[in-house]
């Protein structure tokens, strides 16, 4: 049994023991949670983040020049030569 002389280094040792299991159960506990959010931060970035799109047909056009949006040739269009009918669109 535990005499009066005892007791108080016992009760001491079990106070640390303690003390460190709570230590130890906080630190835990700070990481899980740490780890949610930054895994909840990447979900959040992900679902904002345009993805490529791989079913899309691939560039099948191939111009031996630079075109504008109308398909012209804008060094051509700035030589003084006027776009063909397919070069304006109409």
């Amino acid at each position: 049994m535990l005499g009066p002389e005892k007791l108080p280094r016992v009760v001491s040792e079990i106070g640390r023991w303690v003390g460190r299991a709570r230590a130890m159960a906080r630190q835990f506990r700070e990481q899980l949670e740490e780890e949610v959010q930054l895994e909840q931060a990447r979900k959040a970035q992900a679902a904002t983040t345009p993805t490529p799109l791989t079913d899309a047909p691939p560039d099948t056009f191939s111009h031996a020049h630079p075109t504008d949006a109308t398909g012209a040739d804008p060094a051509a269009l700035r030589a003084g030569a006027t776009p063909s009918s397919d070069e304006r669109g109409t």
